[in-house]
């Protein structure tokens, strides 16, 4: 992610909402994520603990973040600390923030180099009864490899097993999810450059052409402009349309086929997402319109349900019911099947087998737990879809959507969802 800066302004209201939250007598740490390694000498480019970020807007490897907001010394209750830059980091990495820069960030006023962590964090615990660590909480993460927050949970009990130790992964999850203005604004940037990318496609597609080179062409609209893939893309030609996560990208484009698009920028480490499924020819035919006018009423109207105080799980329930109507009406399902059908085997999940929404913002699938229920402030995908494998062709359809205390913002509405734009669009000379 290209470190395009976002308001200090945005990193200190974080923490000023985080401390109230933080128990009495409390210290809490983030760490930076690792640089993970590919093969030979090789590594990948750093990704930045997402937590760590939303509290300092530090992109920098190896960096740390302690608050102890009853600290006895007021200047150690939040302090930073870096990776001492030296010549040799310069010449084979380039530069490391100074002191000064971080603190022009991140907002915090006492920055200090990494070595000079063990012993504060010693006098500090000392001070404190309660430690706050930070793990990935994300209910559907498959870990495998050690982190380095996981590293020093480790050696935190192991040093000072009498504390007692708190989750800071659940406190984050119910700051993160709901959207300062701030981040709603940087979310918006990165819609924007979505629908960028999304015209430019949408001008670029016909028979003939490669699902890499449609590929490329969002890549390059992105990466101009200082962006990226917010996740690896789905470019799914005809009967791939129905692989949920294909990501091969590799097959032609074909006269008469949807090409499902599910792409979308990342922009100063927001995140926004993005379905679209178009006609290679230009042109939908009449089945392949049919289905797609039907999800798109189902999008519509699940849009207007994403109301505050439902879950994500009362969202997809929804969906099923639509769904369940709109494929009787295109021949997909009889009344009978639907009543057979019960809550844990819908009738529906042969042509509609995921959720409707997620929340979205420093991460594509963003922290929250299932049962929190939707609030003001919230950031969500709306994706319904409906994947007709025997006809082989599916239609997904998403955008990412603000609730706010009076209704619902698209901050998608201006790229083109209804059949006509997208024909339009494809055919503009």
């Amino acid at each position: 992610m290209k470190p395009v800066p976002l308001p200090t302004a945005l990193f200190t209201l974080n923490r000023e909402r985080l401390i109230p939250l933080l128990l009495p007598r409390s210290v809490a740490v983030l760490n930076a994520n690792d640089i993970m390694p590919t093969n030979a000498d090789g590594t990948m480019g750093h990704i930045q603990n997402a937590d760590l970020y939303y509290l300092t807007g530090i992109h920098q490897e190896e960096t740390m973040l302690l608050l102890a907001p009853a600290a006895f010394d007021p200047n150690h209750r939040e302090i930073l600390f870096l990776r001492q830059p030296n010549e040799q980091l310069a010449i084979w990495e380039g530069h490391k923030l100074t002191k000064a820069q971080a603190a022009k960030i991140s907002g915090i006023k006492n920055v200090k180099w990494l070595s000079e962590f063990p012993p504060l964090f010693r006098q500090l615990v000392c001070e404190s009864e309660i430690i706050y660590l930070n793990t990935n909480e994300h209910q559907r993460a498959g870990i495998e490899v050690e982190t380095r927050d996981a590293r020093f949970v480790r050696e935190c009990r192991r040093t000072f097993p009498l504390h007692r130790y708190e989750r800071l992964a659940r406190l984050m999850h119910g700051l993160r999810v709901v959207k300062s203005e701030y981040e709603v604004a940087a979310i918006r940037a990165a819609c924007d450059l979505t629908g960028k990318g999304f015209q430019r496609v949408g001008r670029f597609v016909k028979p003939g052409v490669n699902e890499a080179e449609v590929e490329a062409e969002f890549a390059h609209e992105f990466i101009r402009h200082q962006g990226q893939f917010a996740y690896p893309p789905i470019i799914a030609g005809g009967a791939n349309n129905n692989i949920l996560h294909y990501t091969q990208n590799d097959q032609p484009c074909r006269k008469g086929d949807l090409l499902l698009l599910d792409v979308a920028a990342g922009r100063s480490n927001y995140m926004s997402d993005l379905t679209r499924t178009i006609p290679v020819s230009g042109r939908f035919t009449r089945r392949q319109k049919q289905v797609y006018n039907a999800v798109l009423r189902m999008f519509r109207q699940m849009v207007q349900a994403m109301v505050p105080g439902k879950t994500t799980k009362d969202l997809r329930m929804e969906c099923e019911a639509l769904t369940a109507k709109e494929c009787v009406d295109l021949g997909l399902l009889k009344p009978a099947q639907l009543r057979k059908a019960t809550p844990d085997h819908p009738a529906v999940s042969p042509f509609f087998m995921h959720g409707v929404a997620h929340p979205i913002g420093l991460d594509v699938h963003d922290v929250t737990y299932n049962h929190l229920k939707i609030a003001p402030g919230w950031v969500l995908t709306c994706e319904p879809a409906i994947y007709i494998k025997e006809e082989g062709f599916g239609v997904r359809l998403e955008n990412t959507i603000l609730v706010t205390e009076t209704g619902q913002c698209d901050l998608m509405a201006d790229i083109p969802i209804e059949a006509a734009a997208i024909e339009d669009l494809m055919n503009r000379c």
